[in-house]
């Protein structure tokens, strides 16, 4: 899995300048209201040259991510599923139930890693970056069946299944054998049928768009929040 690296962490900040609103101000205020700080106080009291110029500076960070694309309250619900966020973390969960008895949990990673491609066209050079997110798919039967747990990466448009375990009710796995790396060639077919699996539990392709977009959101969240903490301390 490819390092996360700067160049990505540009590439998901401006597709998320595309599907934010820039410059509402209603938008700007309701992302206020999600984080803990004010981004524009200033200490009242004497700073040093360089302390001051170091406030300056995320101050001015601070107001650039609002400006540039301001965060929204992130969702709570996606189709059949419930989504908790949590605040602070590079989780979030989701929660979902496949017929009567079938309890499904998602967890899944902000993004970590990336690989780079060719851009489209005959004429065109460079490479684009495309980003990854881990996610474990936990699918509970009830009591007399072990749990399966299914390790994917979700791409910006198609889930890809890594690994597949069989778990004890207390979480530990049944058996040392590990099973197939579903990734290679010769196990499509398998990776087909599984992926068919997930698909009719709500895990597929749909569910990856929506991760990735909220993601993006996230990450924003989380980044003023940590600017924000950084000021907060530096101003003391």
């Amino acid at each position: 899995m490819a390092r996360f690296i700067p160049t990505a962490q540009r590439a998901f900040v401006s597709a998320a300048s595309k599907t934010l609103t820039n410059g509402s101000q209603s938008r700007t205020a309701s992302a206020y209201s999600l984080l803990q700080f004010h981004p524009y106080a200033t200490s009242q009291t004497h700073k040093s040259p360089f302390t001051a110029n170091i406030i300056r500076i995320l101050s001015n960070e601070i107001e650039y991510q609002f400006d540039y694309a301001p965060p929204h309250q992130p969702a709570t619900s996606f189709n059949s599923f419930t989504v908790q966020d949590r605040p602070g973390e590079k989780w979030m969960t989701m929660r979902g139930k496949y017929g009567e008895y079938e309890e499904i949990k998602i967890e899944a990673t902000m993004f970590d890693g990336c690989v780079f491609v060719p851009k489209p066209g005959e004429d065109s050079t460079g490479e684009n970056v495309v980003l990854h997110i881990s996610l474990l798919v936990d699918i509970s039967k009830g009591q007399g069946y072990p749990d399966m747990e299914f390790l994917c990466s979700a791409w910006p448009d198609h889930l890809e299944i890594q690994k597949v375990y069989l778990l004890n009710r207390d979480k530990t796995i049944i058996n040392p054998y590990m099973g197939r790396d579903l990734r290679r060639k010769k196990n499509r077919k398998l990776q087909r049928t599984l992926g068919d699996y997930l698909e009719e539990r709500g895990v597929n392709n749909e569910l990856c768009v929506f991760l990735h977009e909220y993601m993006m959101n996230k990450d924003r969240i989380e980044l003023i929040q940590w600017l924000g903490n950084v000021k907060s301390i530096v101003q003391k």
